[in-house]
């Protein structure tokens, strides 16, 4: 795992060293073990490396030939590609999964992404061609950002890297700010800065270095084209064996690595098959609230720890450390993010950091598995109108009422979100009622103030989400759901994943976006994943043989709550209403500071509205109010941050 910054001149001045080297210092905690600059006239690279494979000999940016490349990520089929081309001739003078890109570069061009497992960003030099290739991998798993004007092109693995160029402004961007709070992510390739944009998943760039052209092309994306022909048992044996083999290749490292186990059905699976494959036991990392039992799924992950021989260390989270900690995690994060749980990840991820330096994760298996409670909550409405109106809008019955009846109990925690949900209407077409699922503001336009509200155009964001939504090839309302949240929900989870492991110097993987299980999931028939509307039917099927019973058939998923409620009206309610009832947070024209207070009261276990506000409010005061120094995120008193008085 590395960090990685690139400049290109298009006014054909040289890249100025000192710029690029303090730019690449706003990325230290992502590659402490090394570093190195590459410039060629106009063009530059920078990059700080953490070093996992091959630990002497894998410095970069590293030349071969006439191509040279700056690298973040692992290629963990690097072995079996680096064996294919040593028979077609290839010399190799490292052991490093870098030199790998570089000969399937010169063998393959633009296609070897295409060749590749793994996660990965990185810039690619061609001298012969004049010519900069910049890739990203499938799923967005490691970050890559550009910027660009007249004069220059910048790339940078974190957008502070890109805000210390002086061509480059610290400005929010209107569009994406709705977006957040509606979505609290930002939809297709914008940022919560204007002019600054991510290089999409599944995509790359090719620059031209004479003209400084860029032309972008998709390589990959979920592709939902159904293979009607083979069996149900043929799906789930290719999945279990495509669980184990993802794991496997996973688990190569030059240094030591562990497991996040939550106690979950996908840190489980990959916590067991890591000790299955492996044949030893590791470290698995756990951690969990005392604010009570709905807050602590730790029981669960201590019995897949005793079955698997794993070593647990549980950890736990406390609000004190989250009122210090807010203001430098909003800073690693580069954007508001999704969800409170990235104070818990960040935690339990420092602790791991003191005994590994690699840990797999679960990440993505709602996504590619159908695990959201909300698809059952969709269904269960699309059932009822099809009972009621004697049809299907699907045309191919996947849940019919009398089979979901047995798989509602799993709804039984969440009866405030249906009431909320029913309250704003029924039996709307797909797209509406998904996005009435996915509106993380609840509908609640009160907490804007009038001026804020006129500018808030539902329409517009619901045209934006729809063009995702009714993707042509996902004709199932399950295929939509989840297609929408491979696309859009996840990237905005693995930004999360990226910066709480990367803060601390450690390499996150997640062996559940292997995107060979993505495209068998993708090609299977919807009933065959979503069976009576029972959640993650299929993996559930495949891994009954690997994974404790308890755990396969437990009902009451968590997904690391955060008491953030309890916390608002608690000892930590200063923290949150010097922030939200501040001179500064009015000023800013957004939040109507009455309403901010009463949800400071009355806000609901799980809801997401108070944390969006925080998380926004930081935000600006980080960024945009004050643009990050080169020593990093602000060291002033949270007082001195605070912006004046409540009254």
């Amino acid at each position: 795992m590395c960090g990685i910054v690139g400049i290109l001149n298009r006014n054909g001045q040289p890249v100025d060293s000192p710029l690029l080297a303090y730019m690449a210092s706003a990325l230290d905690h992502r590659g402490p073990d090394d570093e190195g600059q590459y410039i060629d006239g106009a063009l530059g690279f920078h990059h700080k490396r953490l070093a996992i494979i091959d630990l002497t000999s894998g410095h970069q940016p590293m030349t071969s030939g006439r191509f040279t490349i700056a690298y973040n990520g692992e290629i963990y089929n690097y072995l079996e590609l680096r064996d294919e081309l040593i028979a077609r001739g290839h010399e190799f003078h490292t052991t490093s999964d870098t030199e790998v890109i570089l000969a399937m570069y010169e063998a393959f061009g633009p296609a070897c992404v295409e060749r590749m497992n793994g996660m990965f960003a990185f810039l690619l030099h061609d001298r012969v061609r004049g010519q900069l290739f910049a890739a990203r991998d499938r799923f967005g798993i490691k970050p890559l950002y550009l910027y660009e004007n007249r004069d220059v092109v910048l790339f940078a693995s974190e957008i502070k890297a890109l805000l210390r160029h002086p061509a480059v402004p610290a400005e929010s961007d209107p569009e994406a700010l709705r977006d957040y709070l509606t979505f609290q992510y930002v939809l297709g390739a914008g940022t919560m800065f204007r002019d600054i944009r991510k290089v999409l998943p599944g995509h790359y760039l090719l620059v031209d270095l004479g003209t400084g052209r860029l032309r972008s092309r998709q390589y990959w994306e979920p592709n939902f084209t159904i293979d009607p022909y083979h069996t149900e048992e043929y799906f789930v044996e290719q999945l279990r064996a495509l669980l184990e083999d993802a794991v496997r290749l996973q688990l190569r490292s030059d240094v030591p690595v562990g497991t996040y186990l939550s106690g979950g059905l996908d840190s489980s699976i990959v916590t067991m098959l890591a000790a299955r494959i492996s044949g030893v036991g590791h470290d698995a990392f756990t951690g969990s609230f005392r604010e009570g039992p709905e807050f602590d799924e730790s029981d669960y992950a201590r019995d897949i720890a005793a079955a698997c021989g794993a070593t647990m260390h549980e950890i736990i989270p406390t609000q004190q450390e989250f009122v210090a900690l807010l203001p430098r995690l909003i800073y690693h994060m580069d954007e508001p993010v999704a969800g409170p749980g990235l104070f818990p990840q960040y935690i339990v991820s420092r602790y791991a950091a003191r005994h590994v330096k690699v840990v797999l994760g679960g990440q993505g298996g709602d996504e590619v598995f159908g695990g959201y409670t909300r698809y059952l909550v969709a269904y269960f409405e699309q059932a009822l109108k099809g009972a009621i109106s004697e049809n299907n809008e699907e045309a191919e019955h996947i849940v019919s009422l009398q089979s979901i009846v047995p798989n509602l109990p799993a709804l039984r925690e969440y009866v405030p979100m249906l009431r909320q949900f029913w309250r704003q209407g029924v039996f709307e077409p797909m797209d509406q009622r998904y996005f009435r699922l996915v509106d993380r503001s609840g509908g609640a336009l009160s907490l804007y103030t009038p001026a804020y509200r006129d500018s808030y155009k539902v329409e517009a964001i619901f045209e934006r989400f729809s063009a995702v939504f009714n993707h042509p090839e996902t004709k199932s309302y399950f295929n939509k759901m989840t297609h929408y949240d491979l696309v859009t929900g996840l990237p905005a989870l693995l930004q999360v994943e990226d910066r709480v492991t990367m803060a601390v110097s450690l390499e996150s993987r997640v062996p559940l976006l292997d995107h060979r299980l993505c495209d068998l999931l993708t090609s299977m028939p919807p009933r065959l994943k979503f069976q009576g509307g029972e959640l993650k039917y299929a993996l559930k099927r495949a891994v009954r043989p690997i994974v404790p019973p308890r755990i396969v058939d437990r009902r009451d998923k968590m997904g690391f709550p955060v008491p953030l409620h309890l916390w608002a009206r608690g000892e930590s309610r200063d923290f949150f209403g010097d922030l939200l009832l501040s001179r500064t947070c009015r000023e800013r024209g957004i939040f109507e500071a009455a309403e901010i207070e009463k949800l400071m009261d009355y806000e609901t276990a799980f809801s997401r509205r108070l944390w969006g506000l925080l998380n926004l409010e930081l935000w600006h005061r980080e960024f945009i109010d004050a643009p990050p120094a080169a020593a990093g995120p602000s060291q002033t008193t949270f007082g001195e941050r605070a912006g004046g008085s409540r009254l």
